[in-house]
């Protein structure tokens, strides 16, 4: 298993890859131009020459970045990797100087074993105008919104 940043070449096995978790219900789908777009920011779990895993760090202010598009293929769930993903992350944070990480998720009890906390959305003016407002599901939103506190 290696864990590295995404290239180009990279996008469509990512797009997959994110699709299934949103069918299953597991994340927000995402169009191939916000991969692109945001291609810099995305790592990727590669085992076999075979993209296993992604999440993205996106940076929204100047404390405060976010975790987007965390999928793990079906066949290596239960393997940590989910984990291991979301610490390079955290770190990948901590390096930028970064001092707080969100998550929108609808897997709650992941993200809390990772460390993170349940906060309130309104707590988070930067992401709500800066993403939310564009979003399908706002303002009914159905993830949760949990923080993790940098150290």
């Amino acid at each position: 298993m290696q864990f590295r940043k995404a290239v180009m070449g990279d996008t469509e096995a990512i797009y997959e890859l994110i699709q299934m978790n949103a069918d299953l219900g597991l994340v927000l789908p995402r169009p191939r131009i916000s991969l692109y777009e945001n291609l810099q920011s995305l790592t990727v779990i590669e085992d076999e020459d075979r993209i296993v895993g992604v999440g993205g760090l996106h940076i929204l202010w100047q404390d405060l970045a976010e975790i987007r598009s965390l999928a793990v293929a079906p066949d290596k769930k239960g393997m940590g990797l989910g984990k291991e993903l979301v610490s390079i992350l955290v770190k990948e944070s901590a390096q930028l100087g970064i001092p707080r990480v969100l998550s929108l998720t609808y897997q709650v009890d992941f993200f809390r074993k990772c460390g993170f906390e349940i906060v309130q959305k309104e707590t988070l003016p930067h992401k709500v105008w800066k993403d939310c407002i564009n979003c399908s599901k706002f303002p009914t939103c159905d993830e949760t919104a949990m923080l993790y506190y940098v150290s």
